[in-house]
């Protein structure tokens, strides 16, 4: 039973609780009375066995058994007594001292959800944002369509910018050493890596046959540690110059593309794009409702979870960084900023979720591995398998579907104004 809640700070607290002797006692001559009817006893029938012969073989592990199940068991009523959700898992205050025939005490320190008090909403007032889609923007998306269908010929030409050029070896040297001997080699293994960015703009106006020569220096993280850091003077010929051929943007462009004809296609595309532009302006909408809750609820978080969002904003930073870029440490005061804010946010949509009692069903999870596995071309069984190995379960997910249900629901009771 929980005997004393000690308020170390708005976080963190300390619990005393006291598991009686007779319920402990209980246990033990449970689990011996048990234990007596499955071993083994040499001389004795299975049963039969007196039980201080079981108690002197077993009593300790039984014990531990014991106190391994009541433990979790009173302190799991404790927190519920209080009135107090865990963060982190106890840290006993000191070591554990028990005796057979008497009450176990027990203090622990644990990191608890802050309670906010006067939680506030509902009616908080958003910009309205305008969803206009127009034909220009249509245009252009059919022309990005236009170029992924482009189709490319040999040509007998000065090369343009928009050609595809293939090069050919000539000769490359080290600069400030001798060239080793297997240096064409790995020049010719790491292809088009070799090549600068600028690369189109050297060789414009050439033709087929003529020589390029440019300087380039291999990075650090080059897969070639006989490059690694290297700076060569490269000469590559012109092997073959293709142009682009662009399709017609016709009825018959349309069909190949799956649609009736040219005016399906771009209904479908201006449809397209109002979903994409609807579900930005949703998500900034949704983002200044959470800013202002945040903002009109001042509360502590508990250290471990901004200590945890902190860890996960740094290991992101460090994932996304490209491999050949220099990592730049990002400020120590933003990032924890950045990791603050986040803590408050997904305390605050647990607390007005809870309120609320908003759940996810099992029918929610199947419809959104779905509807994932469907934008990725993949199948369920994959995505579910992905969520499984990243996070051990499908808990990841569902908190995520928890998220926006609590978001959806603070949107819907939001009061849109139209902007100046």
């Amino acid at each position: 039973m929980l005997i004393a809640v000690e308020d170390i700070s708005l976080t963190k607290k300390r619990l005393g609780i006291e598991i009686p002797s007779d319920i402990i006692e209980k246990e033990i001559k449970d689990s011996l009375e048990r234990l007596r009817q499955k071993a083994n006893i040499p001389g004795f029938r299975p049963g039969r066995a007196p039980i201080n012969l079981i108690e002197k073989r077993f009593g300790k592990e039984v014990e531990t058994e014991v106190l391994d199940k009541v433990i979790p068991e009173y302190y799991s009523r404790a927190l519920k007594e209080a009135d107090l959700k865990p963060v982190t898992m106890p840290s006993f205050d000191k070591r554990l001292d028990f005796k057979r025939n008497n009450p176990l005490n027990l203090s622990f320190t644990v990191e608890v959800m802050p309670k906010i008090e006067n939680l506030n909403y509902e009616n908080i007032k958003i910009k309205d944002i305008p969803i206009v889609v127009d034909e220009a923007e249509v245009e252009d998306y059919i022309k990005k369509l236009q170029y992924e269908k482009a189709i490319y010929e040999v040509a007998e030409k000065d090369v343009d910018m928009d050609d595809l050029v293939t090069f050919e070896y000539v000769d490359c040297k080290m600069i400030g050493e001798e060239s080793p001997p297997s240096i064409k080699e790995q020049i010719l293994k790491m292809g088009k890596e070799i090549f600068p960015l600028d690369i189109m703009e050297r060789v414009i106006g050439k033709k087929k046959g003529e020589v390029v020569e440019f300087t380039t220096t291999f990075n650090e993280g080059c897969k070639s540690k006989e490059l690694a850091g290297k700076t060569v003077d490269m000469k590559v010929m012109i092997k073959e110059i293709k142009r682009k051929i662009l399709p017609a943007i016709d009825d018959e462009f349309a069909k190949d593309l799956g649609y009736e004809n040219l005016q399906v296609l771009k209904e479908n595309i201006k449809e397209r794009l109002h979903n994409a532009k609807k579900e930005q302006a949703v998500k900034i909408q949704k983002a200044e409702i959470l800013r202002k809750i945040i903002e009109s609820h001042e509360f502590e978080v508990p250290e471990a979870l901004l200590r945890n969002e902190l860890e996960s904003l740094m290991i992101q930073g460090t994932s996304d960084a490209h491999p050949t870029s220099e990592v730049s440490k990002p400020d120590p005061s933003e990032l924890k900023e950045k990791a603050l804010r986040n803590v408050r946010a997904s305390i605050i949509i647990d607390a007005i979720g809870q309120k609320e009692e908003i759940t996810v069903t099992e029918d929610e999870v199947k419809d959104r591995i779905h509807f994932i596995a469907e934008r990725l071309s993949a199948k369920p069984e994959v995505v579910m398998k992905f969520y499984i190995a990243r996070d051990g379960s499908l808990e990841g997910l569902r908190h995520s579907i928890y998220e926006d249900k609590v978001l959806d629901m603070l949107l819907s009771k939001a009061i849109s104004e139209k902007g100046e």
